[in-house]
C-alpha cells in the first residue's frame, strides 16, 4: 500500500474562495477503483508561512508519504498547470492569511534559485489530458504560500526515507477553467448522459487520473 499526501490551501487575501479544499476533500472521498488499495490523507493548510513550516513536516513525519500532490490556485490562470520546479523566492510585499508578511527574499539563502520537481512530467501531463484537462507547463510557481510549500515539500524528499515524488499542480477559479481549447465554462455535458459536469467534478476527474499516474511511476 503506497501513501498519497494531499494537500491544498484555504482562503487568502484576493482569493476568498479558494477551490482546492474542496478537491482535495473529494479526492479523499471519491476513490476511483484504482486508488482503492492505497491510502490517501489530506490537508488544508491555513495560508500562512507559519501553517506551512508546523504542517507539513508534521504530515510528512507521520504519515510516511510516498507521494506528495500539492494544489494551489492560480488566480489569473484558464488550465491547470503542472509547475516544474520551486523558486528559491518569497514575496515580501503580500500578507499571508493571518496578516503577516515576509521579511527575507529567499526561501534558503546560497541555494540554486530553482529546485526541479520531482515527477514524471510527459506522464502526469498525459494523464491530466486523458482525465479531460489541458495543462500547461509552468516555470513560475510564483512566489507566495504555493511556491514555498513546493519548495519545503522538496526539502522532505531529499531526507533518507522522504517522499519519492513530489508533485505541485496549480488550479484556475472554477469559473475561469476552459473545455478544452475553448472558452472558460462552469458547466459541460458529459458524451454518454445529460448530466452537467462542474469545473469542480473535471478538476477532481483530471486529478484522479493524475494520481493513478504518479502511482503507476516505479
Amino acid at each position: 500500500m503506497t501513501t498519497l499526501l494531499i494537500t491544498g490551501f484555504g482562503r487568502f487575501p484576493g482569493a476568498p474562495s479558494n477551490p482546492t479544499a474542496a478537491i482535495v476533500r473529494d479526492l479523499i472521498r471519491r476513490r476511483r477503483p484504482a486508488l482503492a488499495a492505497h491510502r490517501l490523507v489530506g490537508h488544508v493548510f491555513e495560508t500562512c508561512w507559519e501553517a506551512v513550516d508546523r504542517d507539513l513536516p508534521m504530515l510528512v513525519d507521520r504519515e510516511r508519504p510516498e507521494i506528495v500532490v500539492l494544489l494551489g490556485v492560480a488566480t489569473r490562470a484558464d488550465r491547470v498547470r503542472l509547475e516544474l520546479v520551486a523558486r528559491n523566492r518569497r514575496t515580501i510585499l503580500f500578507p499571508d492569511a493571518g496578516g503577516a508578511r515576509s521579511d527575507v527574499i529567499r526561501i534558503a539563502p546560497g541555494a540554486p534559485f530553482f529546485r526541479p520537481g520531482r515527477f514524471p512530467v510527459a506522464r502526469l501531463a498525459a494523464a491530466l489530458r486523458r482525465g479531460g484537462l489541458v495543462p500547461a507547463l509552468s516555470r513560475n510557481a510564483g512566489g507566495y504560500l504555493c511556491n514555498y510549500a513546493y519548495w519545503r515539500a522538496l526539502d522532505a524528499a531529499q531526507v533518507p526515507g522522504g517522499p519519492r515524488l513530489v508533485v505541485f499542480v496549480h488550479v484556475p477559479p472554477l469559473h475561469r477553467l476552459r473545455d478544452g481549447g475553448r472558452s472558460p465554462s462552469p458547466t459541460s455535458r458529459r458524451p454518454a448522459g445529460r448530466r452537467l459536469v462542474t469545473a469542480h467534478d473535471r478538476l477532481v476527474t483530471g486529478l484522479e487520473h493524475l494520481l493513478v499516474a504518479a502511482l503507476a511511476h516505479p
